[in-house]
């Protein structure tokens, strides 16, 4: 069992107060970043309280370019200077 010491982000549905409070994060921006450059269509359909609100958040920062929030995440190898270039 691998121990952290980082805290679990209960309650959180922001990207960007877990990556600057220092919450755990599952790196899942490379899946995020094919369904931004796919051109298709998404419908998300998943339960309450399954993180649908937390992928709006993340997109949204992705999309305003916030690149200081993806430092070390699997989407910042894909993507140019800027999302947006």
């Amino acid at each position: 069992m691998l121990v952290t010491g980082r805290k679990l982000p209960i309650g959180i549905q922001t990207f960007e107060d877990i990556r600057n409070d220092g919450y755990l994060y599952v790196d899942k921006t490379a899946l995020m970043w094919t369904m931004a450059n796919i051109g298709k269509p998404f419908f998300l359909s998943r339960p309450r309280r399954f993180g649908k609100s937390l992928l709006i958040s993340t997109f949204e920062a992705y999309f305003k370019g916030r690149r200081d929030l993806f430092t070390g995440l699997a989407c910042l190898l894909y993507t140019s200077p800027s999302p947006r270039d």
